[in-house]
């Protein structure tokens, strides 16, 4: 694999005497100022000097005003802004030579050899064709005149690095670009809105949302909220399609429901490539069916508001690796483009992606639309056979004669829903027969089972808390009643979704096999908590949504003090030990501090804080927000925290102190919360069929081996099954939380940017990779 080259410089030189430009192009897209910020700072934190250029490819063009250094107090409260700050704009005269003539002399007068564009695939071919042309267009600009051979000299080459801002998140080699969490987040708003006046009034709605050519964006509302139907580019439906739809619409209605929801991408075709509009499909349930039918599309709403959690820590992760990238580059290094893979920060050849991104067109244009579904990567793949699965398939006549059992364990979490109702539908798909355990363990042993049908799990996506009731108590004292209730019931396998109780649990009941035969199924246990604290999975169901309600919550509060001014807000926030949400929130909401159990602190740290923050007042940023993990110490807790605060800044800022509580675990889930739900929920019922039949001699099931009782976790860049004795290595049970967490990798940059002065461990960032490897991985069949 080609390596970018690292240097031995420490970061904190990286940057003297070079300087960076940073532009938005393209549409706008909710996060790009968390970008914008990231390169901002880091840049600065390098020794860097560095400049907006506003109103995209045209400032760069007219330069002037348009070009203006940027200062670490002038991207202050950027981060909570949806929208860009330094202005976008489609530029026709960069399109031309003259135009990128001017441009290049308005960098070069700069001294700016380095650019980070945040923008579309057509603003990061426009950069590519800059780079291209580079050295010619310098030779041309000292020929005539208009710079001198020593700017020249001193701007030899030009190093470009891409970050894609766009809501359809139609870039290929990413899996998530900068904005789609957020539109997602306004669509599902709107979507659970409508969901309620549709049952008033026993309602059809059909919903357009953007992606002319990508249905990325429909294709993950269907998923989050449960729809009957949808319609994408990449896939168009099969040519009896209107009498399918009507049946499945009828089906539903049917089954008891009093709405039905249809998703259409504003880019949906059918196989000969004739437009597929929401009118259209109005006009065919009204003919055809007579249900009362209603259009919305959602336009623009889409593009705007504040950014998700999810967007502002992508986007302040893809500045700081944008940052490297740059100052790392040498002539040869090709124009890269940083992007997401899971959860890791990948580099990839920029002009690759947009050619594999141009060929999914290409594809789709072509009737090729197989692998265009193909060429748009893994994750788009997975989304949409979990969709095909939960709404083309019904379950068949056939039984497989196998019972599954569906339980919650732990604290609530958004989600929890999501999966349990995936679970439910897709073991039935399967042939299964369902059962709900209502109340966790206890509710196993006091046989608090009921077989559940397909109807009944049918409007849990969105529904926050735990339908089928949760508590924290774990099976061993119950063994003999849950034993005779496996028994009773028929229970061939269980799906446990829930927290660190739920693989706590799942642990003792494998212990329990050597005692009781009964436990001898096989088992599957999907994490669920806000504290994002189980062994075995980067994520968990319901942490999600936790941040964002923290992250919402700081920017009221960080904006209550901008009438005030001087003013230090403590935060508490839930998580246990595990310091997941303190960190992630505090990298959302721009915090001065986060403090959490992982990283132990001590009063000479709470010293250098409080100075920190009485120099920050000094500046024109006059507030300060300061998190703190409910259980991060023993002795320095919130109320010591805020005294310390309190008088250590007497006269120079006053301090107010907020304990979210369990707001944390309500509120409906997020639209990642729904999809990652419903993802797992089908993937772990897929592999449990499966260990069913491995286990199964002569009409018995016998599970006794270590991988017949998996915890199914997200890891780096995958959904993978483990043993839960394997994890036992990997977790400190006395604080419930996994030994190595990935997450603490990124609080160096929460205090980077926060204008700490440390060292940026860039040991972890990002290799050139390429892109082809990645995208044409078969996803493994669901």
């Amino acid at each position: 694999m080609p390596q970018s080259p690292a240097g031995p410089q420490h970061p904190e030189t990286l940057g003297f005497g070079k300087a960076i430009a940073v532009l938005t192009s393209g549409g706008d897209a909710q996060g790009m100022n968390a970008a914008v910020r990231a390169v901002v700072r880091v840049g600065i934190y390098t020794g860097a000097k560095v400049f907006f250029v506003y109103e995209g490819y045209q400032g760069l063009v007219d330069g002037g005003d348009h070009i203006k250094e940027a200062t670490w107090e002038s991207v202050s409260m950027m981060l909570q802004l949806g929208g860009t700050v330094i202005g976008s704009a489609r530029c026709q005269d960069f399109r031309t030579r003259e135009g990128r003539l001017r441009a290049a002399r308005n960098l070069a007068k700069h001294g700016i050899t380095n650019l980070c564009v945040i923008g579309g695939d057509g603003s990061l071919t426009g950069a590519d064709t800059f780079r291209a042309e580079w050295s010619g267009l310098v030779a041309e600009l000292v020929k005539t005149g208009a710079i001198t051979a020593e700017e020249a000299q001193r701007s030899s080459h030009l190093n470009i690095v891409g970050m894609v801002g766009s809501i359809d998140n139609d870039f290929c080699g990413t899996d998530m670009t900068i904005g789609t969490d957020s539109a997602l987040h306004r669509i599902m708003e709107i979507v659970d809105a409508i969901t309620t006046t549709a049952q008033s009034h026993q309602r059809t709605f059909v919903l357009e949302v953007m992606g002319r050519h990508c249905g990325y964006l429909a294709l993950i509302t269907a998923l989050a909220s449960g729809a009957d139907w949808v319609f994408i580019p990449e896939s168009p439906p099969e040519d009896d399609w209107e009498e399918h739809l009507c049946r499945r619409l009828a089906e539903t209605r049917d089954g008891g429901s009093r709405l039905n929801i249809i998703i259409v991408a504003e880019g949906a075709i059918d196989k000969h490539g004739k437009a597929i509009t929401s009118d259209n499909i109005k006009d065919l349930v009204v003919k055809r069916l007579g249900y009362d039918t209603r259009v919305t599309i959602l336009g623009h709403v889409q593009r705007g508001g504040t950014p998700s959690a999810f967007d502002r820590i992508l986007g302040s992760r893809m500045g700081v690796e944008a940052v490297m990238a740059l100052l790392e580059g040498t002539p040869d290094t090709p124009a890269c483009v940083v992007s997401l893979s899971g959860n890791q920060a990948v580099r990839l050849p920029l002009m690759e992606c947009v050619q594999v991104t141009k060929d999914v067109t290409m594809a789709m244009n072509e009737g090729r639309f197989e692998e265009a579904l193909k060429l748009r990567g893994r994750s788009f793949q997975n989304n949409w056979n979990v969709y095909k699965l939960l709404a083309h398939i019904r379950p068949p006549a056939t039984k497989s004669g196998y019972t599954l059992a569906v339980l919650n364990v732990g604290a609530p979490a958004a989600g929890m829903n999501a999966a349990v109702r995936a679970t439910v539908r897709i073991g039935l798909i399967h042939g299964h027969r369902v059962l709900a355990v209502h109340d966790g363990f206890e509710g196993l042993a006091f046989g608090m089972v009921e077989e559940i049908s397909w109807n009944a799990v049918g409007s849990w996506t969105g529904l926050g808390g735990s339908k089928l009731g949760t508590k924290r108590t774990l099976p061993k004292k119950y063994f003999e009643e849950i034993s005779a209730n496996i028994s009773k019931f028929g229970i061939h396998a269980l799906i446990i979704i829930g927290g660190f109780e739920a693989f706590t649990g799942g642990l003792e009941l494998v212990e329990g096999r050597a005692r009781f035969e009964e436990l001898c199924i096989p088992l599957c246990i999907i994490p669920a908590t806000v504290s994002n604290n189980v062994p075995g999975s980067d994520f968990s169901i319901g942490a999600d949504t936790a941040l964002n309600t923290i992250t919402t919550t700081c920017d009221l509060i960080k904006q209550s003090a901008a009438g005030t001014k001087r003013r230090v807000f403590i935060i508490e926030t839930m998580g246990g030990f595990c310091g997941y949400l303190s960190t992630m929130a505090g990298l959302a909401a721009g915090a001065d501090a986060a403090y959490i159990y992982e990283e132990p602190f001590s009063s000479r740290d709470l010293q250098a804080n409080v100075d920190h923050l009485i120099e920050k007042m000094k500046t024109t940023v006059k507030r300060g927000l300061v998190l703190r993990n409910e259980r991060c110490s023993e002795n320095y807790t919130t109320d010591f925290i805020y005294n310390l605060y309190s008088e250590e800044g007497k006269g120079v800022f006053d301090c107010r102190k907020n304990i979210l509580g369990h707001m944390q675990q309500g509120g409906s889930p997020t639209p990642f919360d729904r999809n990652f739900g419903t993802k797992m929920g089908a993937k772990a019922v897929a592999w449990i069929t499966g260990k069913i039949k491995e286990c199964s001699r002569h009409g018995r099931i016998f599970a006794n081996t270590a991988d017949s009782a998996c915890l199914l976790g997200m890891r780096k860049r995958s959904l993978v099954f483990q043993p839960i004795t394997e994890l036992r290595q990997q977790t400190d049970f006395e604080h419930r939380i996994p030994k190595e967490q990935w997450w603490l990798r990124l609080r160096p940059i929460l205090k980077i940017l926060a204008k700490y002065n440390i060292e940026l461990d860039t040991s972890e960032t990002a290799h050139l990779e390429h892109l082809t490897r990645k995208v044409l991985v078969p996803e493994a069949t669901l």
